[in-house]
């Protein structure tokens, strides 16, 4: 038997709503809309209309009412019946067609998208201090907002919707008087924009491109500003104003667009509001963040001027001892920022920025006492030491005492892969920072050389399980284990140029796998050949130097 779901192509909406729930100031009922684009009449009512008529649906007869008053006649309406007819037909095995969604169809779903958007404006302005009279069109302009729903299954439409000026209309109802009217246009928005629409690139870009000039950014921000998350619709109505900002942060080009200064102030505000636990929208509004901090440079640099750095590391510092409750919202929230934070700590205003609001420090205190955050912070601090403006963070990461707890979380019998990859890497950069014959590269190089060389030791030894890892092509890691190789030699030579004693040490390390100098020496010219000079000369000129010196 056919499904009740798919009887109706349009959702009826209960008359719950009961008029207008707030306004938004400075807001006119004509202006909030653009005329329709397929046919720019509003069906008129009736010529004899006056300010006695009803408004709303005609109630039944009185004496078909109950005892209680709850229900008329069978209890049922026009809609209901059709749709029981249509189940009776079905069960006769009458032929019933489906519906053909196509070009026609979306023009036809347009043009009664447009009329009731007119209609409701029409006497919204008509009859605006009597609720009552444009109650009914709010609700059937509600419910044909929902009926664009199915659009999400048919993206290959979106082209049509757009240029008819539907994707317009739907954005422009943002701004409606009636909150709820607002919160379902978001929710559409956000649906036909959702990850899961089969839409082809082209016409996700239709879609996009029109809604982005009927100023979408800034009717979502509106809203956001008006909602109260103490509501739980208005909690909706964020929820799925941030999905409709992750959407448009998939691509470099958008989020660039979108990511402008009140968007992301919004963001920074939202993400460091008080409460008792992690909402589910304080941590969305995390992850937004998050992503439009690694869409774009450009984007980073907006969000390093507005003292992004120093949000984070406050918000960080709470998880300084305290670990958040594992696979909750909170978790999912605390990684949100260290991500954000590790992207916004690599470029070179970014390193300013994180050395002045003492998040070195903050770092280092994480690796030695807090369990979450110690592989977060090691990543962090591996990007902050990144290029060759890191060399003001190497050297505070000395000062501040740093070397105690690297060392010791390298020397781990047991330690993760990602976060040996990191200390590499911060291995790597300070041996490629410090200034030689610096105090800072001294202390350094004594604690690589301290307590009979074990920590060379453990490096030769990864240098061998790395090197096996990399030959593997099956093995998923391959990848990570070049980098940790190729990382590994470069640590390795600076070892040896740097100490004589050193030197011996791995020589005779790497005699155990019947390898030598010339091993390394190989590894840092095939790293050589893949270095862009252009961009990479500070590399390049490094590489070249410890060849020579091998």
């Amino acid at each position: 038997m056919t499904s009740i779901d798919d009887l109706f192509k349009k959702p009826f909406l209960p008359s719950t709503n009961g008029g207008v729930k707030r306004k938004f100031d400075g807001q006119d009922a004509e202006a909030a809309y653009k005329s329709a684009k397929l046919d720019p009449s509003v069906e008129d009512a009736p010529e004899n209309e006056d300010e006695d008529m009803e408004a709303g649906p005609e109630l039944p007869p009185d004496e078909d009412e109950d005892d209680e008053g709850r229900f008329f006649g069978s209890g049922t309406n026009q809609h209901t019946n059709a749709a029981l007819d249509f189940v009776d037909r079905a069960d006769d095995g009458a032929d019933i067609k489906a519906e053909k969604i196509d070009q026609a169809w979306v023009r036809r779903l347009g043009l009664s998208f447009e009329r009731k958007i007119n209609k409701n404006s029409e006497l919204r302005a008509k009859y605006e201090s009597d609720p009552s009279r444009f109650v009914a069109s709010e609700a059937d302009l509600d419910a044909e907002i929902k009926s664009l729903s199915i659009l999400s299954e048919h993206p290959e439409l979106y082209k049509d919707f757009a240029s008819i000026g539907c994707a317009a209309s739907l954005v422009s109802l943002l701004s409606h008087e009636n909150t709820d009217i607002a919160i379902d246009a978001i929710e559409i928005v956000s649906e036909l924009l959702d990850d899961d629409v089969q839409a082809e690139q082209e016409q996700w870009d239709a879609l996009v491109s029109a809604m982005l000039e009927a100023d979408l950014v800034d009717l979502l921000l509106a809203n956001l500003d008006r909602l109260d998350e103490n509501l739980e619709a208005d909690r909706s109505g964020v929820y799925h104003s941030l999905a409709v900002l992750e959407a448009l942060s998939s691509s470099s080009t958008t989020a660039d667009t979108i990511a402008q200064e009140p968007i992301l102030k919004y963001l920074l505000t939202r993400i460091s509001r008080s409460e008792k636990s992690v909402s589910q929208n304080k941590q969305y509004a995390a992850e937004v963040l998050q992503v439009l901090a690694q869409a774009s440079t450009s984007v980073r640099d907006r969000l390093i001027s507005l003292d992004a750095i120093d949000k984070l590391l406050q918000l960080l510092s709470a998880y300084r001892k305290r670990d958040p409750e594992r696979d909750s919202t909170e978790e999912e929230y605390a990684e949100d920022l260290f991500d954000t934070l590790t992207c916004l700590s690599q470029p070179s205003p970014g390193k300013q920025a994180f050395l002045a609001a003492e998040g070195t420090e903050l770092m280092l205190l994480m690796l030695k006492e807090a369990k979450f955050s110690k592989p977060r912070s090691l990543k962090v601090l591996d990007h902050a030491l990144s290029g060759s403006s890191g060399q003001p963070v190497a050297e505070k990461f000395i000062d501040a005492a740093g070397l105690k707890p690297l060392f010791s979380t390298f020397m781990k019998k047991s330690l993760e892969a990602a976060d040996t990859e990191h200390v590499l890497g911060i291995f790597s950069a300070l041996l490629r920072l410090l200034p030689g014959e610096s105090s800072h590269r001294i202390r350094l190089l004594a604690k690589f050389v301290e307590k009979e060389y074990e920590k060379l030791d453990k490096l030769v030894k990864l240098r061998h399980e790395y090197a096996s890892k990399a030959k593997d092509l099956d093995d998923i890691d391959a990848g990570a284990a070049v980098y940790c190789l190729n990382t590994l030699d470069v640590v390795l030579a600076w070892l040896v140029a740097e100490d004589g004693g050193a030197r011996k040490r791995i020589v005779r390390g790497l005699a155990d796998r019947d390898e030598g100098l010339e091993t390394l020496k190989k590894s840092l010219q095939d790293q050589l050949q893949d270095v862009d000079t252009e961009e990479e000369g500070n590399v390049a000129e490094m590489l070249t130097a410890l060849i020579e010196c091998l």
